[in-house]
């Protein structure tokens, strides 16, 4: 099919786990459809991780709709088997991709949304949008940041340990990224991590399987009406994946709280002290990507797109998945996305049935 010059039922912007396992409950449908994705190759975000990237859990709690994720000789699966198995579910589904496409802007039409990249225009009755939030990476303004000479890198870009050898580093940011990042860094270089507030792990034996598991069960009491006290170890709490426990046992794995400012060769902390800072490693989150709806006037002043059940509360014809618990819980994650996308198909291919009507 020519999908560019074709009114298709559905355009959905991504193709990392998001994007594809909504296009795995589209093709059951058999409604047409098309994924553009900014990369240029299969993985979505997956392929831009760092070298060392573990996830949290065995293959069989890391799979997406349809598919098991193959599993690995040892441990848990690393970022290239990721990337791999992506590229493998891609290709035995045989979904209509086409990449290298940014799409820069989405407009509205009689019948449906234009969605546009700088050369090219897709029609469609409906759009999922699925790009994720890798490329938007957050870093928190900090008192004198602008006076600071020294190299800065958010966990975005951040590949390997090797190339801060014998520097005295800041990893800033408490969660899993900040952790698995410090404690792979603090082998080679003089490391302190920083962090809000002190960092709470979860016992070695918690993995993905145990915070999927705290997810389902919040999602059924919300759709029971019942509330449940938030368990000792929070869903955003760090995972003692290996790296974190070796660094643990080197007796490195410790924190502190935020610097005053900086200084052109360091920062300033509260009691006065100042550090020199060979590097900076902002391991500080990321905010949703979305600039692409902004002419749709759907984008909030918090960077988010109001919504109802994944659907935005202005443009009805306007769906997002995979950006976090705000477009359904767990979605961002590789098992938790399934289940989102699932309900998100149905609804588009009942709102398109009606539309016939």
């Amino acid at each position: 099919m020519d999908t560019q010059n074709t009114l298709l039922d559905v355009v959905v912007i991504g193709a990392g786990q998001a994007a594809l396992t909504t296009a795995y409950f589209l093709k059951r449908t058999g409604l047409s459809f098309v994924l553009l994705d900014a990369e240029k190759g299969p993985g979505g975000a997956w392929r831009h991780g760092w070298d060392s990237l573990q996830l949290f859990s065995p293959s069989a709690w890391s799979s997406i709709a349809g598919w098991p994720m193959p599993p690995v000789n040892d441990g848990n699966p690393g970022r290239d088997h990721v990337v791999d198995y992506l590229a493998q579910y891609e290709s035995r589904y045989g979904f209509p991709i086409v990449r290298p496409v940014e799409v820069t802007s989405v407009e509205p039409q009689s019948f449906g949304l234009r969605v546009h990249s700088e050369t090219q225009h897709w029609d469609a009755k409906i759009v999922i949008s699925a790009t994720g939030t890798w490329s938007n990476p957050r870093i928190p303004h900090y008192p004198k940041s602008e006076l600071y000479q020294g190299p800065q890198i958010h966990s975005a870009h951040y590949r390997c340990a090797e190339s801060f050898q014998g520097k005295r580093v800041l990893v800033i940011g408490g969660g899993n990224s900040g952790a698995q990042i410090y404690a792979e860094i603090s082998k080679v270089a003089d490391a302190t991590w920083v962090t809000l507030d002190e960092p709470m792990f979860l016992p070695d034996d918690v993995d993905g399987r145990v915070l999927f598991e705290r997810a389902t069960e919040r999602l059924k009491a919300h759709q029971e009406g019942r509330n449940i006290p938030e368990p000792t170890g929070g869903l955003g709490d760090i995972v003692m994946v290996p790296s974190v426990k070796e660094a643990r046992e080197r007796g490195v794995l410790k924190a502190v709280r935020p610097f005053e400012f900086f200084t052109p060769d360091g920062v300033v902390w509260k009691n006065g002290d100042e550090t020199t800072v060979d590097a900076i490693i902002w391991c500080t989150g990321f905010a949703p990507s979305l600039n692409h709806l902004r002419g749709l006037g759907v984008v909030n002043s918090q960077g988010r797109v109001d919504v109802h059940d994944n659907r935005s509360s202005i443009e009805p014809r306007l769906w997002l998945v995979g950006y976090g618990d705000w477009t359904g819980l767990a979605s961002a994650t590789l098992i938790g996305v399934t289940r989102t996308a699932r309900n998100i198909v149905k609804e588009v291919n009942h709102y398109l049935k009606q539309e016939l009507v």
